[in-house]
């Protein structure tokens, strides 16, 4: 048998890689993080600081058990992404322990217990945040209007230290709702939308970030500057984006047209709570969601349908991640039957007969 010289097959290479991938998602977070620090001050740097220190220590930990490689798989981004995006979605605020807890959830049972990075069937920040919120209501929900760090009434440097870590926090500074809370508790009371949104709703506010909500919520133009940076960088593509955002102005335009006294308008639900966040930097997830392009529409079309049937009819206000976690369960379902054309064969995956499509186009 003579020997065999074997070379590098006819691919080409993109230059993509898990490190690469995260580092852009991670620079696309900034404009939102970094307004969120100016926002809302010392306390929320320091959550932030704990939740993606807690994210890293979780995920060395879990791989030095596992027998794997830490610093290589630490070094790919993706324990650190898990973290800053759970803090993201936090109220600023919270405690230090709620960051801990929320990326140890995140980290050991959402992730490393399926194996890790890849191989998740839910999106960990998502888990995490519907955990605590289930678990600590009271402190998931407490939010504050923004208080600028350069402002005289934010808390300085120590005083922020009191708050996040001392349990301290200023009881009169924490009492604002989210303008879905605000929606959901005044509707309960017999108000009119109308009158709820007078009050509590500042399109402007809304769009810039001048609201009360996690870092991530606030401000939904950075949001959408952020999410045209990865569809830039082609880290996402247009499917899941457009489909969420049509399903959820579509079912909110048609209820709102119908009761507009009880039902938002499209436009308060789409820069309102995490949707313009979780529209680009959670439903896009790699691993948690569809592969094929119409895979993704239809998963996209599935949780913006979803938020809205639980913004509407269910005890939360909020739900965005109940229903990423709804639809993650069905990506295996959806991968299963809807799958891209291989090249050279046909949709059921049998070989294409040339000779048959070559009489085809003769005739």
């Amino acid at each position: 048998m003579s020997d065999v010289n074997i070379t590098a097959g006819p691919f080409s290479h993109s230059g993509a890689s898990v490190s690469r991938t995260m580092g852009l998602v991670m620079v696309a977070l900034l404009p939102s993080t970094l307004f969120g620090f100016v926002q809302f001050g010392w306390p929320s740097i320091y959550l932030f600081l704990v939740t993606v220190a807690a994210a890293i220590l979780a995920e060395a930990l879990c791989l030095k058990l596992a027998g794997k490689p830490v610093k290589l798989h630490l070094l790919d981004g993706s324990g650190i992404l898990t973290g800053w995006l759970l803090a993201m979605t936090l109220p600023p605020w919270a405690p230090w322990w709620i960051g801990a807890v929320g990326s140890l959830i995140a980290i050991m049972l959402a992730k490393q217990a399926f194996g890790g990075l890849g191989q998740n069937v839910f999106n960990p920040a998502m888990v995490a945040r519907t955990v605590l919120l289930i678990s600590f209501p009271i402190q998931m929900t407490q939010f504050l209007g923004p208080q600028p760090i350069y402002s005289g009434a934010a808390p300085d440097f120590i005083r922020g230290l009191a708050i996040t870590f001392g349990g301290h926090p200023e009881i009169d500074a924490i009492t604002s709702a989210s303008l879905l809370g605000t929606i959901k508790t005044e509707l309960g009371r017999g108000e009119v939308l109308q009158q709820i949104l007078a009050q509590s709703f500042d399109l402007k506010n809304m769009v810039i970030g001048f609201a009360p909500g996690s870092m991530g919520e606030t401000s939904a133009i950075l949001a959408l500057i952020g999410g045209l940076f990865l569809l830039a960088t082609r880290i996402i593509t247009w499917h899941i984006p457009v489909a969420m955002i049509g399903a959820m102005s579509a079912l909110s335009g048609l209820a709102h047209f119908l009761d507009p006294a009880h039902f938002a308008s499209p436009l308060v639900h789409l820069v309102s709570g995490t949707f313009a966040f979780a529209v680009f930097f959670i439903a896009t997830d790699y691993v948690t969601a569809p592969g094929s392009p119409l895979g993704k529409i239809i998963f996209g079309a599935g949780v913006g349908t979803l938020t809205f049937i639980i913004r509407t009819w269910a005890a939360y206000p909020e739900g965005v991640a109940f229903a990423i976690l709804l639809m993650n369960a069905t990506v295996p379902l959806i991968d299963t039957y809807i799958k891209p054309r291989i090249y050279g064969r046909t949709r059921k995956g049998d070989p294409i007969n040339l000779k048959e499509t070559s009489k085809g186009e003769a005739r």
